[in-house]
């Protein structure tokens, strides 16, 4: 027994220590580590070796890509993975110990090994079983990104058996960039392989918690998989511990329709309490990074759980034990008791006891499978980015930033529904084929009571009573309905201007998470200043893009971007209207006015000499996209030290006074900032 608790009281206090590790020394802004760190100088016969190495595969890719073969085609990502995580080792510095090295050589062996086997048309990893890695090109910036799978004994390649898939997120690693993800995937089956289940595990662009550019990769790489392999659409759970613990939280509470189930470990479920408890942090927010925290605070969206089945796990004495018991915590308020599994005596780890308990439930889970339509959807969001959850999803929103939440019921004696809503402008029902259970004879009663719960409650809200269509003859059943003027109509409101919808909603960070170009200014502009500053926050994009999203900016010429860029790409603009052409052509057309001497935004002005905006709005010529002026994402190097800080910083648009500096927090001193309201004009600074 003594020696139990001694063993105990250790791990606490290795634990205690990794965990004050990014505790005050981390909270400076002004002395910054670099993340991730520079890696080891490498002696001359190991760099040429590995250069060799690599330059020989790279030629080999040339030659399968002149190729133009279909299948070749297809599944280079699965080579190119390899070549581009050790050409970002050797240019970057990014092998960290003399082990990395070994590493490396592994990782470029398997690439030679693909690429000789792609040449002779054979691609034996699409059917190996166990460790595999598989690639994919992302539709963001054209980049390549790894993924990990564990491919049961069981699998058969051949047959109409689907099988179960879990997504693993991993935690927090630093060090972890692409060679040694990949290496890892390659030679560790990770903490869960269930049987007969496709254990996926996400690269994530590297370090951001599965957020941004991290986030699309988990949905990118997972539609991948889908591709590959025979997945059980309804059977697909999210899971992870760590860092992975609160990418899980986020993804189940956004996204609760597409799983069976979630299972968070540990990690952190929002960012204000969680800096202040772990990281010691003294929070001085401004009034719109309080509401940019709605975005990635699970708490918030802690009622989406109730339609999916939710298992969490801490250790009894781990400091990041502070996630769930948040997420307890919201979840009572919605009146959901939740599921937590606590390991006894156990600090960042996972008790052997606790994992038995927690397969079991998610293997009764799986067989059950996904409720492909509840009976009563329960669904918050503040954003159109997180709009969807099972049959209902949210078209318009009253304001962004605001709590919008729909609880949709089928009656239970009847054929129709009832929806109860709040902050919601429009609405989309869809039920699938074959399992909508209205009389397909007549028209489905809709009935709606318009206001918060607080006031449903007293009775104190618009009631309304609307007949929508029929059920279609293959028992689908789809129905479109808008607020105008107080009251609930059928159909789809016929837009007369911009408005904000999912994909084109905001703030900055959200043009990152979907294709985009970055915009180079051919000329000089007006002021010294200006141009300085442009040219220092673009280069400093195109380099932390790479660092921190693992991407390779495609960067454009303003008089090289096509009318392609322009239909299928947001367009990230630097400079002013004197030094981009693109900026110039569409400046009139933005809610700001910009001239050699001014800058107006609103009923401000300010003097172009030292001044700059920052802004997100639908391009004007292609309101499909967005247009960004002179800003990256928005989180910056201070950011990088804890995931939690990682959220977005600056809103819809921003005027900056370029006489401070760019640090480690701001682009320089922000000296006004606010939200476009939901048609996309200027509203009041702070609603």
């Amino acid at each position: 027994m003594r020696y139990t608790c001694l063993i105990s009281l250790c791990l606490l206090l290795v634990f205690t220590l990794r965990g004050f590790a990014d505790g005050p020394k981390d909270n400076v802004p002004d002395n910054v580590r670099s993340v991730p760190p520079l890696g080891i100088e490498l002696d001359a016969e190991t760099n040429e070796f590995l250069t060799d190495e690599l330059q020989k595969l790279q030629t080999k890719i040339a030659a399968l890509r002149s190729r133009k073969h279909e299948i070749a085609a297809e599944l280079l990502p699965d080579v190119e993975i390899f070549s581009r995580a050790v050409r970002d080792s050797l240019a970057h510095r990014e092998l960290f110990a003399k082990g990395d090295i070994a590493k490396a050589k592994q990782v470029l062996a398997t690439g030679h090994e693909r690429a000789d086997a792609l040449s002779r048309g054979e691609a034996p990893w699409t059917t190996q079983t166990g460790l595999v890695v598989r690639g994919f090109r992302s539709r963001i910036d054209d980049t390549v990104q790894p993924y990990g799978l564990v491919i049961p004994d069981s699998y058969a390649f051949h047959g109409p058996v689907e099988h179960r898939l879990d997504l693993w997120f991993h935690g927090r690693g630093e060090r972890s960039v692409e060679t040694q993800f990949i290496f890892e995937r390659m030679n560790k089956v990770g903490r869960y392989a269930p049987a007969d289940t496709i254990v996926l595990h996400p690269f994530g662009r590297y370090s951001n918690a599965f957020k941004f550019a991290g986030e699309i990769d988990v949905l990118e790489a997972l539609q991948h998989a889908k591709t590959q392999y025979r997945i059980d659409e309804d059977r697909i759970s999210v899971r992870g511990f760590s860092m992975g613990g609160a990418g899980c939280w986020q993804m189940a509470v956004h996204y609760p329709g597409m799983f069976f189930a979630a299972n968070p470990g540990a990690g952190f479920s929002e960012t204000p309490e969680f800096l202040r408890t772990f990281q010691g942090e003294t929070l001085q927010p401004t009034w719109y990074e309080r509401k940019l925290w709605q975005m990635y605070d699970c708490t918030g969206y802690a009622g989406n759980l109730r339609n999916l089945p939710t298992i969490a796990y801490s250790g009894e004495i781990d400091r990041q034990k502070q996630a769930a018991d948040m997420m307890e915590a919201a979840l009572r308020q919605e009146r959901i008791r939740l599921t937590h599994v606590i390991g006894p005596q156990t600090a960042h780890t996972i008790h052997p006891d606790s994992m038995e308990v927690i397969e079991r439930k998610m293997d009764s889970l799986a067989e059950m499978g996904r409720d492909v339509l509840p009976r009563v959807v329960d669904f918050t969001t503040y954003s159109l980015r997180y709009n969807r959850s099972f049959w209902v999803t949210i078209t318009g929103m009253k304001q962004h930033w605001e709590k919008a939440r729909v609880i949709a019921a089928l009656q239970q004696h009847g054929d129709g529904v009832l929806l109860q809503l709040e902050g919601i402008n429009a609405l989309h029902l869809e039920m699938p084929a074959g399992h909508c259970s209205f009389n397909p004879r007549y028209a489905a009663k809709i009935e709606i009571l318009d206001g918060p719960r607080r006031e449903v409650q007293k009775g104190e809200v618009v009631k309304q009573e609307l007949y929508g269509p029929r059920p279609e003859s293959d028992r689908s059943w789809s129905c479109d309905l808008y607020r105008e003027n107080g009251q609930w109509k059928l159909g789809k409101k016929e837009p007369t201007g911009l408005r904000k919808r999912h994909g084109l909603q905001g703030p900055i960070d959200d043009a990152f998470m979907d294709r985009f170009v970055i915009v180079k200014p051919s000329g000089k502009a007006n002021h010294a200043a200006v141009n300085a500053w442009s040219q220092s926050e673009m280069q400093r994009m195109i380099d932390q893009w790479r660092k921190q999203f693992r991407g390779d900016a495609i960067v454009r010429l303003d008089s090289e971007v096509t009318a392609e860029d322009i239909e299928h790409s947001n367009l990230i603009l630097f400079g002013d209207p004197s030094s981009n052409q693109v900026i110039k052509d569409i400046v009139d057309k933005l809610p700001i006015e910009w001239s050699a001497e001014q800058l107006s935004i609103g009923d401000k002005t300010f003097d172009a000499a030292h001044h700059a905006p920052v802004m997100i709005y639908p391009n004007p010529q292609n309101p499909q996209r967005y247009v960004v002026l002179n800003s990256g994402f928005t989180y910056r190097e201070y950011a990088y030290l804890n995931n939690a800080r990682q959220v977005p910083k600056l809103p819809d648009w921003a005027v900056i006074d370029l006489r401070q500096p760019a640090d480690a927090l701001w682009p320089g001193k922000v000296v006004e900032a606010g939200f476009f309201d939901e048609s996309w004009k200027l509203g009041d600074a702070d609603y």
